[in-house]
């Protein structure tokens, strides 16, 4: 059982500028998003960053609101906050399996986000996870998303050339030239 295990945690990275977080938070169970969002605030403060919270109607429209943000407003990192009890219908499996590809998809586009969207069995197994005395999702969201930025800062950091020419390879240039053959 998974409750005995103990997990290896990264410690927080370290930024030489202020990191920008948007939490967007699907609110359905209150009390169980309050505890998402305390806890991403307290790791995300630990690290230095500044954090803006925003809602949405629930774990669907998570994605599309990082989505938009990652367009339009200036924001380093995002975290998705949320839960998912099973009901009685297949809509479990649909927002589950929905609201996470819509995340991983982002993320394949180079967004960082963090995953916080719980998706529980049961509401006991919900308070659990939010609680940020017990295992704290919400901060683990939000350490994934300040892993990622620093990620990314590192590797915008690196170059790779400039348009098609290799670095260090040299090329024959096609055609009739007054100048040199070679580029």
């Amino acid at each position: 059982m998974a409750g005995n295990e103990t997990h290896y945690t990264l410690d927080l990275p370290k930024f030489d500028r202020a990191v920008r977080l948007l939490i967007v938070v699907a609110p359905y169970y209150k009390d169980i998003a309050d505890g998402l969002i305390a806890g991403a605030k307290a790791t995300a403060e630990k690290a230095g960053a500044t954090v803006e919270v925003i809602e949405v109607p629930g774990a669907l429209e998570v994605p599309s609101a990082i989505g938009m943000a990652a367009r339009m407003a200036d924001y380093d990192g995002f975290v998705a906050l949320g839960c998912v009890i099973r009901g009685e219908t297949t809509h479990y499996d649909t927002v589950c399996n929905d609201s996470s590809r819509g995340l991983t998809l982002l993320g394949l586009q180079g967004v960082c986000i963090g995953n916080g969207i719980l998706t529980v069995e049961n509401r006991d197994q919900a308070v659990v996870r939010a609680d940020p005395e017990g295992q704290d999702k919400g901060g683990g969201a939000a350490a994934a998303a300040l892993h990622l930025v620093a990620l990314s800062r590192k590797w915008a950091r690196q170059t790779k050339g400039i348009g098609f020419k290799p670095q260090g390879e040299e090329f024959r240039i096609a055609g009739e030239t007054e100048g040199p053959t070679r580029a």
